[in-house]
């Protein structure tokens, strides 16, 4: 089961952000939606969509993201298990951040 996902996704302005998420956080399974702005154009924008429950469907998510127009870029992160698993930063992080 799935318990968070973070997905990069290119969506257009309309339906806004509101609505998107009030959609997704009505799924059963689904406790709670974030959805940060990154980038913004003319037509579209690039969100962060960030989302926590106990049994995620990513089928269900995916379909609601193009029903409203949008495409998914990217699965950035996500978390199955009894738990969810908190990143822990290591020395090979740290170095690769310095050298950037």
């Amino acid at each position: 089961m799935i318990r968070r996902l973070v997905l990069d996704v290119l969506k257009p302005h309309n339906p806004d952000k509101i609505e998107l998420s009030k959609k997704l956080s009505r799924l059963k399974g689904v406790d709670g939606v974030n959805i940060i702005t990154i980038e913004i154009d003319k037509d579209v924008e690039n969100v962060k969509i960030v989302m926590e429950g106990q049994d995620i469907h990513f089928n269900i998510i995916k379909k609601i993201i193009e029903d409203f127009g949008g495409a998914i870029h990217s699965v950035d992160e996500v978390a199955a298990g009894k738990k969810l698993i908190e990143e822990v930063r290591t020395p090979q992080d740290i170095s690769a951040t310095f050298l950037r």
